[in-house]
């Protein structure tokens, strides 16, 4: 159980647990995460940023944290469902429409949804001011592949078919369903 450092982050090791039991320890160990802010990788789009907080790489594959800030009238994603991770959304700022897979509600600061796996759901900013909302994966697939991914294909400009884009998104765990 020894503490490693990685510039300003600070990660310990830690065995295993047993019939379910995460830590076996009796008297706790040193295995906080710290990560201030100038480590955070940050992607910016032209209407969206999304700070990476805490990756899976980070959490030990426990879960990923990300705040996902968006422009006025920013739109967002298709109705969608992932198979392999849950998916939590607390607004911070602002108004987000989100999805719950029978209706849409304009969502304000201090609300939260949580999406189990294979849960429809979908958000967007619709409004005329900017919106924040933290967005937690559990447990962390590596969702920032997907992010980095799609700013390389937007940025390239190259127009994907219909079946390469299911693939990609397959690929990220992402499968659209239609009628949101």
């Amino acid at each position: 159980m020894g503490a490693v450092g990685h510039g300003s982050t600070i990660v310990a090791d830690r065995d295993g647990g047993e019939d379910g039991v995460s830590y076996v320890g009796d008297s706790g160990e040193i295995n906080a995460t710290y990560r201030p802010i100038g480590e955070v990788e940050t992607l910016t789009r032209p209407n969206v940023t999304n700070a990476f907080v805490a990756t899976g790489s980070v959490t030990n594959g426990q879960f990923g944290l990300f705040q996902y800030s968006m422009a006025a009238r920013a739109g967002g994603p298709d109705a969608h469902f992932h198979k392999t991770f849950s998916e939590s959304f607390y607004i911070v700022e602002g108004t987000v429409r989100l999805f719950n897979g029978e209706k849409w509600v304009d969502t304000s600061a201090g609300d939260f949804l949580y999406v189990p796996e294979g849960g429809i759901h979908a958000f967007r900013n619709d409004s005329d001011a900017p919106a924040q909302m933290l967005i937690l994966f559990a447990p962390a697939p590596p969702r920032e592949n997907y992010f980095r991914e799609l700013a390389e294909l937007l940025d390239s400009g190259r127009k994907l078919s219909a079946e390469e884009y299911t693939e990609f998104l397959a690929k990220h765990d992402q499968y659209t369903v239609p009628g949101d």
